[in-house]
This record gives structure tokens, sequence and C-alpha cells, in this order.
């Protein structure tokens, strides 16, 4: 009955770090002056006291940088408790006759109809899984500009703590979802606050170094990787063990509860306030009342937002950030989409079970989280676009040789180069994101890219699925792969106009 949905779990991966803004000149001139006034001789009383006062801030920077870790790693293991028991939870509500079931359940039959999807309980799983997935993903589309912007006027902290509250409201609801209507709007409930993500990277963003946001970025980046790696593990071992329960899904659903909790108090009493004073409330008059432009698609790909504010960015930053979303969104597209169809893939050419999809996906978490904690956390400030080309750049030859794979060593050398630019792209993308807009407009940035994010893989796997099945495999693949020079081609274009 322990089915794994593996392959749904996956849309979520490149949920990864995302972004982040501080002032630029600010931080680089507190850096460089830092850094100069230390060298000063001993007699120096106030290079004593600058390097003194660079000491401290490093530290603070570290201890924020461990707390945002720790914190958003307790979010993700209760978060993907779920993920292996999903087809089970599928299956448990079909035999209930719920309405909302079927009605969910007739939408999948179209679409799998209409793209030609063999009739396979595993294929209906993953599309079932992968519907719900994008409802989740379209709910936080909504969500994650508003919570954003909110913690513009508020503080990152109170809004942290409150999204965690509806998080544990929502395990709780999935602990009681004795119908699929009740575990539907469980998910409702955590896609709706499910804010953490955006929120942690806004913590990072407002540490006042370069070096240390790309070492926070990095981080978050190792979070999801473990979180996504240990997660799901433990919701099927204690799915397992707790036979006691119910419902063989009560007792992940109750551990999700503790984590959530766990998450709650520990945010409470460890997490500084790292918005400044001066800062909170300065985008209330402006951002907050145009909510518009953070609801419409056009007006979130143009930031439009940032431009209401009082200090708005100049205008060859704001063409910079419309070119890292649009490069943000056009890469988790492609790749949230070929992600999905890994599980078809590997299940119709090599007959993989549940298990071999799991230790796939864990070889993929694992090659992640060396590669962030190793390579990424090091990447020195400035170098992020050239980095994220060479990481995209690796992705063609890695979805080409999956494609074509007709064993599991071609497979597997695809899915390194795979997991090389998945550890590397939204963490670089994401830094240096965040040297733009100006310290009360770094919740609203991350909230509209989050919710570009968000959006791509609600819509990729769809796509994908479909080209899949009505192509082929190897087709899919192929043309998909080439579709990576749009982001290269933009990406390009930046380089060409910092240089001038």
């Amino acid at each position: 009955m322990m089915g794994s949905v593996w392959g749904s779990s996956s849309i979520f991966w490149e949920l990864c770090a995302l972004r982040a803004q501080v002032i630029q000149f600010s931080d680089h001139r507190r850096c460089f002056k830092s850094s100069q006034l230390s060298r000063k001789p001993l007699g120096d009383w106030s290079g004593e006291m600058a390097g003194d006062e660079t000491t401290s801030e490093d530290v603070r920077s570290s201890r924020v940088i461990k707390v945002v870790f720790l914190a958003l790693l307790l979010d993700l293991l209760g978060f993907t408790l779920i993920l292996p028991l999903l087809p089970s939870i599928l299956d448990h509500y079909s035999q209930t006759g719920d309405g909302v079931y079927q009605s969910l359940r007739s939408v999948v039959d179209w679409f799998r109809g209409a793209v030609g999807v063999p009739m396979e309980t595993k294929y209906n799983s993953v599309l079932f899984g992968g519907l719900i997935g994008s409802l989740y993903s379209l709910l936080q589309f909504l969500s994650s500009p508003i919570t954003g912007a909110l913690s513009d006027v508020y503080g990152r902290k109170p809004l942290l703590l409150l999204t965690t509250v509806g998080l544990v409201g929502s395990y709780v609801l999935w602990a009681f979802s004795h119908s699929f209507t009740i575990f539907l709007l469980s998910r409702v409930v955590g896609g709706i606050c499910k804010g953490n993500v955006s929120l942690c990277t806004a913590i990072v963003a407002d540490l006042p170094c370069p070096k240390a946001r790309n070492k926070g970025m990095a981080m978050i980046g190792v979070a999801f990787s473990l979180g996504f790696t240990l997660g799901p593990l433990m919701g099927a071992y204690f799915a397992l063990r707790l036979k006691d329960a119910e419902v063989f899904y009560q007792g992940p659903a109750w551990l999700a509860v503790l984590f959530s909790l766990a998450d709650l108090l520990f945010i409470f009493f460890m997490l500084p306030e790292t918005l400044q004073k001066d800062s909170k409330g300065a985008s209330q008059s402006s951002g907050i009342q145009h909510s518009g432009d953070l609801l419409h698609p056009v007006a979130l790909f143009n930031f439009t937002a940032l431009t209401r504010t009082k200090n708005p960015p100049s205008e060859q930053k704001m063409l910079n950030l419309k070119a890292l979303g649009l490069v943000y969104f056009t890469y988790l597209f492609l790749f949230s989409g070929l992600e999905f169809t890994l599980s078809f893939l590997t299940h119709q050419r090599f007959q993989f079970s549940s298990m071999e999809q799991g230790k796939m996906f864990f070889f993929i978490g694992i090659t992640m989280a060396v590669i962030q904690g190793g390579y990424a956390r090091r990447i020195k400030p400035g170098h992020q676009i050239q980095t994220v080309s060479v990481a995209i750049i690796s992705l063609i030859p890695a979805f080409l040789l999956i494609g074509i794979a007709w064993n599991l060593t071609l497979l597997y050398s695809g899915l390194f180069l795979y997991s090389f630019a998945a550890a590397i792209v939204v963490p670089c993308l994401s830094t240096q994101v965040s040297g733009h807009g100006s310290a009360s407009q770094k919740g609203t940035v991350m909230g509209i890219l989050r919710s570009l994010g968000a959006l791509a893989r609600a819509l990729g796997p769809t796509v994908a699925s479909s080209v899949y099945w009505l192509a082929g495999a190897e087709l899919c693949f192929i043309i998909s792969s080439t579709f990576f020079i749009v982001p290269l081609i933009l990406l390009s274009r930046m380089r060409r106009q910092k240089e001038e």
C-alpha cells in the first residue's frame, strides 16, 4: 500500500533557495570599509573599533544563517513527510466515494485520455499527484507576493510565525482528514501559508555583506536537499511502523504537526528580527495599497509593485530584475516539466519500481547537498551569472543523456549533471537578485520571484507531460533541452549590458 510518488514530489525540489535583495552600494561599501579599516596599524584605535564591529557583524550573520537553516529544515521535514504516501492516500479516498475526489479524478482521466497516457495505476497516481502539486503551486503563486510585501511592513519574524501557525493548522487538518474534502482543504491551507521559503531568503537578504548572503542562499539549498531526501523516508517509515493508528497516514501527519510546532518555538526563541526598524512600514503606503500589482501575472513579470514605492530602483536595475525574473521562470518551467516526466521515463524504459525511484531521487538529493554545501556557498560575489550560465549549459547534455539513455550508466551520468545544475542555478540567481532594491523592498521582490517560480512549477509539468505522451520520451527531452538556450541568451544579454 505504501507506493511512492517520488516523481510528483520532485516537482517541489527546485523550490530550493529563492531570492532576496539589499542596497548593493551600501553593502559593498560596508564590506570594503570594514576590510580596509581592519588592516590599519594596531595603534590606530579607530581601526581596532572597525575590526571589532566587523567581527561582531560576521558572528551575527553566521548565527542568523544557522538559525534559518535549522528552521527551514524543520519546516521541510514536516512538508515532505506526505510525499511518498500520496498514492496510497489517493487510493484510500478512491474507496470512500467522495464527490470532490471523483470530480478531480474525472479531470485526470480527461487529461490522460487527451494525451494518450496508458491506463496504469502508477501513471494515474503520478498524474493525480501532479494535479494536487499544481494546485499547491498556484496557491503559492497567489500568496507569495502578498506575504513578502507584508513582511516589508511588519517584519520578517512576525510573518514567519504567522505562516508557521498556518502550517500547523494544515497538518492538524490532515491528521483528521477522514474525507478527501478535508484532505484537500489541508493542502489548500498549506499552499496559502507556505511562505517560509521566501521569508527565509528575505532574512538572508537582510545580511549586510554579499559574501554572507551567498553563503546563506547556498545553505538554504542544502536545507532543501536534506529535507526532500530525509522527509519522504521518515514519512514512509512512520506510516509502516505506527500500525495502531486509525488510518496509515495519521502517524506521519502528527509527526508533521510536531515538526511544525518545534519550528514555531525555535523561530520564536532563536530568530532575531533582521529588518531594520527604520525600514518597517516604508512600503505600507505604496506596495500594499496597489495589491493588484501583486496578483496580476503581467505586473509580476514586470515587478510593477516596486515602481510604486517611495524609492524605486533605477531603470537599469529594473531591466536587470525583469531579465532575472524571466530567466528564473523559464528555467523552472523547463526544469520542473522534465523533472516530472522522469517518473514516466524510468518506469516505462527501465521498469523502475517505487523503491528504485526512491533510490534515484535519493542519489539526486545527496549529490545536490554535497555540491551546495561544498561548492555553491563558496562562489564569489559577482560570479553568479557566469556560474548560472555554466550550470544551465550542463543541463543540455544532461537531459539529452537522460532522453536517449538505454542503460543505467547513461541515465545516472545525465542525473549527475542534472543534480549539479539543480544545486547551482536557483541559489545563484537568488544571490544575484539580492543586489536589487532597498531594504524596505526585499520582501516584495522575493515574494514576486517566488510567485514566478510557483507559476512555472504549476505549468511546466502539464506541458511536459503532454509533449512526452504525444511526441515520445526521446523527442520530449531533446526538444526541451534545446529550449534552455532561451535563458542562456537572456543571461548573455545581461553580461553584455553590464560590460557596456
